[in-house]
């Protein structure tokens, strides 16, 4: 990387826009429920940087750990088409400010929180 990368925000998508949010990011595969798109302020939804269908139906099933879910989210982002996403997201990152959005009550504990600490990398 020639030019340092921002530090991504991690946020859930019902809270207002802020000024220092820069490129606004959905990353959840579906559209948050009861947000109009016009309230949402989102700049980009790369769905194939979210987990699968079946991984999210896994993790919120309480079959696995949050480790458990960090590791098979991290190979999923290892395919070809993730891995074009997630360079994108480390571009936006370097161009400016990056805030990845969800709709998990839990961001700390979610896919958002795998996703911003690898764009810290």
């Amino acid at each position: 990387m020639t030019k340092a990368a921002h530090r991504p925000k991690l946020r859930r998508v019902y809270e207002p826009p802020e000024p220092g949010d820069g490129t606004r990011v959905l990353v959840d595969r579906l559209w948050p429920r009861g947000l109009a798109k016009a309230d949402a302020h989102i700049d980009e939804w790369p769905k194939s940087v979210t987990p699968s269908t079946e991984l999210r139906r896994w993790y919120h099933a309480g079959e696995g750990t949050y480790e458990e879910f960090r590791e098979r989210y991290e190979a999923e982002l290892a395919a070809p088409e993730a891995a074009e996403a997630l360079d994108r997201l480390r571009e936006l990152a370097r161009k400016g400010p990056l805030t990845l959005l969800t709709a998990s009550k839990e961001p700390a504990e979610s896919h958002a929180a795998v996703l911003a600490e690898l764009l810290r990398r």
